[in-house]
């Protein structure tokens, strides 16, 4: 093929906007589209796990970041049932700590890093179908406020969110799934002051989150079986839930305003498609998503567009670099899905409160455990030779727990 772009990335939230960065920044020409307009909110939990603020750094954009006011998380608290661990967050090169961004900030960042690499971005661009040539997708043709454009392309990047339609268009298939398992609703408070952390009890997770502007997001999570009662009356629900699972940030919220309505969704699918074709790849929540109890969305997304890039050093159109990146995708990203489907499930069981007694009585062991929720440790290096007990006694595998149980 001559002429046209090297890729045209549909989708311009982190994982769209990042792949489109990261491949002009290689010399390839790219065209960015996304049907919604620029800059915009959209509905997220905003954390980015420690992997996914070195990856921000090693491209350049922390320093932009952090000079915007986004909070530094630095520090962790987890309660369940009677057991408490805080500490420091764990930091690896690149990231000092973990951040939650505005959305607002993050996304418009990513989209002008990526202009100013050379990637003509355009906004409210819906697509309408891709182009076909020799049994391969050759470009796309979406419609704008001016009229419809039809692009050419070496590569068509799907990465327009769990309902890609890229991925509905190739009708790329999922070829592994799970049911949902938990429903989320968000609300936005300030005058809280309680950092950033996790509160479990049975059918109850919740999580607060300090953002830009001292903003707090507070999430609950209930079970994918309450959606239609919680629906019903969701603000009731969620204070509900962080009074009898957090009541000390519950006292919190009687002085506090709260600044953003509810929002919330039943719609938590976890499932890995494949994630590739003649012409095609999928990146971000178009080709994997999961809960976003474990909040891992920004993070899978800025790996996945690292991964991506990578593979595609050299020709975009090469297929074995597009099926080296789904293989990549899927072995990384397994494990934590695993993980957070076993924490989507909501469910406290005792060998998992005595692991974490032991925990919480150590230091060393509570930096390696948050260091295993950031992803920067597997859940197989949790415990070493050098601990100071017997790990299969600790996790007592008469009752058959497994590293799923860690969480």
């Amino acid at each position: 093929m001559t002429g046209g772009w090297d890729a045209v990335v549909v989708g311009a939230r982190v994982a769209g906007a990042a792949t489109a960065l990261l491949l002009a920044r290689r010399g390839h020409r790219v065209l960015l589209i996304d049907r919604a307009a620029f800059p915009s909110d959209t509905m997220s939990t905003l954390y980015i796990h420690q992997p996914g603020v070195a990856k921000l750094s090693e491209w350049g954009l922390l320093p932009a970041l952090l000079d915007s006011g986004c909070p530094v998380l630095d520090t962790i608290g987890y309660d369940v049932g009677g057991v408490r661990l805080a500490g420091p967050a764990p930091v690896m090169p690149g990231a000092p700590a973990a951040l939650a961004p505005r959305r607002l900030v993050l996304d418009r960042l990513l989209v002008e890093a990526a202009v100013k690499a050379g990637v003509e971005f355009v906004d409210r661009a819906n697509l309408q179908e891709l182009v076909h040539s020799e049994g391969r997708v050759t470009g796309v043709r979406f419609r704008t406020a001016s009229g419809v454009r039809t692009e050419h392309a070496r590569l068509v990047v799907g990465a327009d969110g769990m309902r890609s339609r890229v991925a509905q268009l190739v009708e790329a298939p999922v070829e592994l799934s799970d049911p949902r398992a938990s429903c989320v609703y968000y609300t936005g408070w300030v005058g809280i002051s309680t950092g950033f952390g996790f509160h479990e009890s049975p059918g109850n997770w919740i999580v607060r989150i300090p953002t830009h502007d001292d903003v707090t997001l507070i999430s609950t999570y209930f079970p994918q079986d309450r959606f239609a009662e919680i629906k019903q009356d969701p603000f009731r629900h969620h204070l509900a839930a962080v009074r009898g699972t957090a009541p000390e940030l519950y006292e919190q919220l009687a002085g506090a305003e709260q600044v953003e309505q509810i929002i919330g969704t039943g719609d938590q699918q976890n499932y890995f498609r494949r994630g590739h074709g003649p012409g095609w790849v999928l990146v971000g929540d178009a080709g994997h998503h999961l809960d976003t109890i474990s909040a891992r969305g920004i993070t899978n997304a800025l790996l996945q567009a690292s991964f991506l890039a990578e593979e595609l050093a050299g020709r975009v159109d090469d297929p074995a670099a597009s099926a080296r990146f789904t293989r990549r995708r899927d072995e990384e990203l397994t494990e934590p899905y695993r993980s957070t489907l076993e924490l989507a499930r909501l469910t406290v069981t005792p060998s998992r409160l005595r692991m974490l007694r032991e925990i919480a009585g150590s230091p060393e062991l509570t930096r390696r455990y948050f260091a295993v929720v950031a992803g920067m440790l597997g859940i197989d290096e949790l415990f070493d030779e050098d601990d100071l007990f017997d790990e299969d006694e600790l996790l007592g595998d008469d009752d058959g727990l497994d590293g799923d149980d860690v969480f």
